[in-house]
């Protein structure tokens, strides 16, 4: 049983760990500087939101509602990112970050985190406007008190890029497991929040679904070099 644990271990984690742990043990803080700036960045905002002056500020930088005008939304959704969420601890915007975010600039580049990222975002913020069309009597609705609700900040971007990473480095497991807690988010507490994390995730695999179309004709045709060998490092298999 532990043989069969440790090569399930292996196969679902093994590039990803490597890669990460790899990463970090040459670079250490310098593999991943926008991961910093972003944790400094949403640091900032929830100290100045708290302020008695500063939090209409943050809300006039960040914070996007599905009752914004359309080019107001798209104008602060390079913030909203970074903008913590009023109703959940910032600790836990933090740690979603800094873990997240970390793991996927190490992965993938920075500015691919930052492209999936707000692919993810984006897909929440449309999903809220037209979920208010459809009306709280359909199933993919949202009622009407939802136009006044702010996006869920950064956790959008953090489900997408989890997805994202999860098939990028074939952790199929992990990446379904976090799709069923978001779903499962949505049965038992079935708010804007919930079903914007569903938005993105369908955001991202449909992303990830034209890419693996777009590989397959050109590794078919012999375009691409073959894949690279994996070297063995204690145990886990990585990239050379």
């Amino acid at each position: 049983m532990s043989g069969t644990a440790a090569g399930f271990a292996r196969r679902e984690w093994g590039p990803l760990y490597g890669t990460v742990r790899d990463a970090l043990v040459r670079r250490r803080w310098r593999a991943a500087p926008m991961t910093l700036g972003a944790v400094a960045l949403t640091s900032v905002f929830q100290v100045v939101q708290n302020q008695p002056w500063g939090f209409q500020f943050v809300q006039n930088l960040g914070s996007v509602r599905a009752t914004d005008p359309l080019w107001l939304a798209l104008l602060r959704t390079p913030l909203s990112l970074f903008v913590p969420a009023l109703d959940l601890p910032v600790w836990g915007a933090l740690a979603q970050i800094l873990l997240v975010f970390g793991i996927a600039e190490i992965c993938i580049g920075w500015w691919r985190t930052l492209l999936i990222g707000y692919v993810a975002t984006l897909a929440g913020t449309t999903y809220a406007r037209v979920g208010l069309g459809m009306g709280a009597v359909h199933p993919l609705g949202l009622p009407d008190s939802d136009r006044l609700v702010n996006d869920t900040g950064p956790s959008a971007a953090v489900v997408g890029l989890a997805v994202y990473v999860c098939w990028r480095y074939r952790a199929y497991w992990t990446g379904g497991l976090v799709v069923l807690v978001m779903v499962i988010e949505v049965l038992v507490k079935n708010n804007l929040a919930g079903k914007e994390h569903l938005a993105a995730i369908a955001a991202v695999l449909a992303l990830c679904g034209v890419l693996a179309l777009r590989g397959r004709p050109r590794q078919a045709s012999g375009a691409l070099p073959p894949a690279p060998r994996l070297k063995r490092r204690r145990g886990w298999e990585l990239p050379p």
